[in-house]
C-alpha cells in the first residue's frame, strides 16, 4: 500500500506552487466571490490538472494514488480544490468510454490546458441521488439529438468549455433494468449557453461556482453522444469512484490544515500563564482529531490501490470519502474551538475552510447514501430505497 513517503517529489512541486498563492489570495477570492483563475491557470500549465490523462494523448498518465496527493496538498496548502477537482476526473468519462475520435479530439486539448471539462450534468431538482429516475430526455431528431429537461447543483458551469450530461434516451416504462436506457452527451457550453440551455447561479455557504440548468430544445450533433447508446449509467460510475477518492484525499488536506494551524495557535496562544495548547481540555482534541485522520488516510491508501489495480473500489471509495470527510469535519471543529473568538474572524481563514470541508459531508454523496451502499453491496442487506 502507499504511503505519504512515496510521493515526496510531487508533494514537493505543488507545494512549491502553491507557495505562490498565500492565504490571502484564497481570501480575497473568496471575499470576491470570485474564481481563482490564476491558481486553477498555474496548476493546468504545471500539468497537474492532467495526471490522469494518458501519456499517448499529452497527459502525465499518473496513478489515482499520485493524483490524490496533488488535491491533498492544495488544499493543505490552503486552497480549495472544488474550483478544479472537476477537471482532474470529469475526463475519465472520455478516456473510458469515449470512441477513438472523441479521445483524439478532446485529450490532448484538455491536456494542453486548451479545453476545460469540469462540469458533469447527472444531478436533478426532483429526484437528487435518485438517478435512474431522472427526468431530462434526449430524443433523436433529423440527425440530431433533441435535449429538454433540468439540472441542478451543476459546478464550474461557467468555467468550463465542454460538459458531460447524462440523459434519458429510452423511456424508464420501457426498459428491462431502470439503469439502462441513460446515456451520456458531450455538450459545447459555448454552443449551447443561450440557444437552448440557460444558466443561473445558486448562491450559496462557500464560494463554490454552481448553477441550475434548464434545457429547452437544445439541438446537439449526433456524434456528441458519449460512449454506447443506453449505456451511460455506467460512463457515469466509472468516474464516480475516482472523484470519490480524490475528495477523500482533499479532505485529508483539509484535515491536515486545520490539525497544523489549532497546534500552532495552541502553541503560540498563552492564556493565564501558559500556552493554552498545556492543557489536556486543548490537546486532547486535537490529538483526538489527528489520530481520526491517520485512520482515514488509510482508507484513502486503499481505495486508490484499488483503482490502481482496476479492480472494483466501489466500497472502498465510498468508505474513504466518508471517513475522509467526518475527519476533516471533527479537525475544522477542533481547530476553531482552539482559536476561540479568533476562529470567527476572516484573517485567520479557520471560518472559509471551516465552511468549504463541510460541504462534503453532503456532496458528492450523502453520508447515508454512503451507508445503504456499505449495507445493500457489503454486508448483503435489503436495499433500503
Amino acid at each position: 500500500m502507499h504511503t505519504p513517503d512515496d510521493h515526496t517529489e510531487i508533494r514537493d512541486a505543488v507545494r512549491q506552487l502553491c507557495r505562490q498563492f498565500p492565504d490571502e489570495y484564497h481570501r480575497r477570492v473568496d471575499e470576491q466571490r470570485a474564481y481563482p483563475e490564476d491558481f486553477v491557470t498555474a496548476l493546468t500549465e504545471a500539468g497537474w490538472m492532467s495526471a490522469l490523462i494518458p501519456q499517448e494523448y499529452g497527459g502525465a498518465g499518473l496513478s489515482m494514488a499520485e493524483a490524490s496527493v496533488i488535491m491533498e496538498e492544495i488544499n493543505r496548502s490552503g486552497g480549495n480544490s472544488g474550483a478544479c477537482h472537476g477537471q482532474m476526473y470529469v475526463m475519465n468519462a472520455i478516456v473510458r468510454s469515449g470512441s477513438a475520435a472523441q479521445k483524439q479530439r478532446y485529450l490532448p486539448a484538455i491536456a494542453a490546458g486548451q479545453l476545460r471539462v469540469q462540469a458533469m450534468g447527472v444531478t436533478e431538482p426532483t429526484t437528487g441521488s435518485d438517478t435512474t429516475k431522472l427526468k431530462t430526455t434526449a430524443v433523436k431528431k433529423d440527425g440530431r439529438w433533441v435535449i429538454n429537461g433540468q439540472k441542478v447543483w451543476i459546478s464550474r458551469v461557467q468555467h468550463s468549455d465542454l460538459m458531460i450530461l447524462l440523459a434519458r434516451t429510452t423511456p424508464l416504462a420501457e426498459v428491462q433494468k431502470k439503469t439502462e436506457g441513460l446515456s451520456c452527451f458531450l455538450i459545447d457550453l459555448k454552443e449551447a449557453v443561450g440557444h437552448g440551455l440557460t444558466v443561473r447561479p445558486i448562491a450559496n455557504m462557500v464560494n463554490h461556482e454552481t448553477n441550475e440548468l434548464f434545457f429547452d430544445h437544445l439541438e446537439i450533433p449526433e456524434e456528441n453522444l458519449l460512449g454506447e447508446l443506453g449505456k451511460g449509467f455506467r460512463t457515469i460510475l466509472d468516474g464516480l469512484n475516482a472523484e470519490r477518492t480524490l475528495i477523500a484525499a482533499e479532505c485529508i488536506g483539509d484535515g491536515y490544515w486545520f490539525i497544523e494551524r489549532a497546534t500552532r495557535y495552541a502553541n503560540e496562544r498563552s492564556v493565564f500563564g501558559r500556552k493554552i495548547g498545556q492543557n489536556q481540555g486543548v490537546q486532547f482534541p486535537i490529538a483526538d482529531a489527528y489520530i481520526e485522520l491517520e485512520a482515514a488516510n488509510l482508507m484513502r491508501w486503499k481505495a486508490c490501490q484499488k483503482i490502481d489495480a482496476h479492480q472494483n473500489a466501489g466500497a472502498e471509495a465510498n468508505m474513504a470519502k466518508y471517513l475522509a470527510a467526518k475527519a476533516s469535519w471533527e479537525a475544522a471543529n477542533v481547530c476553531l474551538q482552539t482559536h476561540g473568538g479568533f476562529g470567527f474572524a476572516c484573517e485567520y481563514d479557520v471560518e472559509r475552510k471551516f465552511r468549504e470541508t463541510r460541504l462534503y459531508q453532503v456532496a458528492p454523496i450523502s453520508t447515508n447514501m454512503i451507508f445503504s451502499y456499505v449495507a445493500e453491496h457489503v454486508l448483503g442487506l435489503p436495499k433500503s430505497y
